[in-house]
């Protein structure tokens, strides 16, 4: 099992200096989300093949490892021309991944849930595209459902990617999600079995709770959708269940911190995260 940070309060860290003050945070693992410098939201890889050398170089000094590289494009938005630039973003970042002899990518279905048939047909356009090129390069690919992407239901994620039927093609449960996921955490993890292979861990609150009215968005209807990534205890989410229920499920795979609230104080919060999943990974007899 891997514990990872997403070092994306950290984002200012100039790219090669990233793997020592990971290091320096008590993390062996990197799970590298969006960054300007690296691969940003929804546009090309602005990296070159030299960068990523030098970034493995670092990485291996400080002796932390890649454990994912998470990217973010419209592969599943309803203009094709969105689509079809997304596809060749992740080709490049499918490669720059497999330089840094990283076996594993993070994404979203993103696309749009009042559409949700066309991104749907889009998703699998896309996926025509780049199995084989996930397949060429040994690289498996976790998905999330994410608020506002064309599916957010957790149970209905999971059918999805075993409809994409490739053993490369597995689910991450993220738990600041899980409001939006269906709040059953048991109920996914179960459903998903050996198709779970990743989980984000940060708090969140219930933004169904006090009859829906937990959050108060004008004009009333507005279709927005509202989470947090907090520390663990900062929010609702029940963790002693949720891992809980990781332990009787033998799940064996990366744990990564994913706080995004607290930039004022990032190093607190990184290392508050490590301890506080490692507490409750051992109270359920887990270890990494």
């Amino acid at each position: 099992m891997k514990l990872a940070l997403d070092p994306y309060m950290f984002r200012g860290t100039p790219l090669l200096e990233l793997p020592r003050l990971v290091a320096d945070l008590g993390y062996e693992w990197i799970e590298l989300s969006p960054r300007d410098d690296f691969i940003p939201f929804f546009n090309h890889p602005r990296v070159n093949d030299s960068t990523v050398a030098a970034f493995k170089k670092e990485l291996a000094a400080a002796g932390v490892g890649v454990s994912s590289v998470l990217p973010l494009f419209k592969w599943s938005g309803p203009d094709e021309d969105d689509r079809q630039a997304a596809v060749r973003y992740w080709k490049r970042a499918i490669e720059i991944t497999a330089a840094l002899g990283v076996d594993t990518m993070n994404s979203e279905f993103n696309g749009r849930p009042e559409l949700a048939a066309r991104s749907e047909a889009q998703f699998w356009r896309s996926l025509e595209e780049l199995l084989p090129v996930f397949e060429r390069d040994g690289i498996k690919l976790a998905l999330e459902p994410h608020p506002d992407d064309f599916e957010e239901d957790g149970k209905a994620a999971v059918d999805l990617i075993r409809g994409i039927n490739s053993p490369l093609v597995t689910f991450l449960y993220c738990a600041p999600h899980t409001f939006h996921m269906g709040n059953d955490a048991k109920g996914i993890i179960d459903y998903a079995g050996d198709l779970l292979t990743n989980i984000h861990v940060a708090d969140s609150f219930d933004h169904t709770g006090s009859s829906g009215l937990r959050y108060i968005v004008n004009p009333p209807g507005s279709t927005v959708r509202v989470h947090q990534h907090l520390d663990i205890g900062q929010g609702e989410v029940d963790f002693d269940e949720l891992f809980a229920c990781l332990a009787a499920a033998g799940f064996n795979g990366t744990v990564t911190t994913c706080v995004f609230a607290w930039e004022e104080r990032a190093r607190e919060s990184s290392t508050f995260m490590r301890d506080k999943i490692t507490e409750l990974m051992t109270k359920q007899g887990m270890q990494l």
